[in-house]
């Protein structure tokens, strides 16, 4: 009797413990979930701002409609792009798209002066502020989700119930990963 008592109790720890790692492991990918919506909804954001941002410059900026239709281009992939890997991909695209443009518009006084415009590019670079803080929320999230189903006890229970490896929100283009180079001579 008193071996079975015994052996019933362990087997309660371990089902305690068995279902405490495994919300865990649900909670941690849920926290992943909602991370990767902070992004995406930053990047419906920058999204919706672009066509914005060229309607305001297409009237001043004729003569440069490759620059143009790159940017649009870009974020018709952008918005395509399905997975993590496939959206960092694009959105560095859509990024290179974007500093080109901006680069471009440099040329153009009058349109620096435009209030719409000044107003659309604020808008444009506070959203590029929160993706990327959205993107390192999202990569801190994934780092620990990966963290608990790789390590041990925990990933016994991951591999049991199939819990899979997220990815990571990187760069994958060298350039951007440079440091820029600031230089005040000519």
């Amino acid at each position: 009797m008193g071996i079975l008592l015994i052996l019933i109790v362990i087997v309660v720890l371990l089902v305690v413990f068995v279902i405490g790692i495994y919300n865990a492991l649900v909670r941690l990918r849920n926290q992943v979930t909602n991370a990767w919506s902070q992004i995406d909804v930053q990047l419906k954001r920058r999204h919706d701002l672009i066509p914005n941002l060229i309607e305001t410059v297409k009237g001043y900026m004729q003569h440069e409609r490759g620059t143009l239709e790159a940017v649009t281009n870009a974020r018709s992939q952008a918005m395509g792009a399905k997975g993590v890997a496939e959206t960092a991909k694009a959105e560095g695209v859509l990024g290179r798209a974007l500093s080109k443009f901006l680069l471009t518009v440099e040329a153009y006084p009058d349109l620096k002066a435009n209030q719409n415009f000044l107003a659309l590019q604020e808008e444009l670079s506070s959203t590029e502020n929160k993706i990327a803080f959205s993107r390192q929320a999202y990569n801190d999230q994934v780092l620990f989700y990966n963290n608990k189903i790789q390590m041990f006890p925990s990933n016994i229970i991951a591999g049991m119930f199939n819990f899979a490896k997220s990815d990571f929100f990187e760069i994958e283009d060298a350039a951007e990963k440079a440091v820029p180079k600031v230089s005040f001579g000519n």
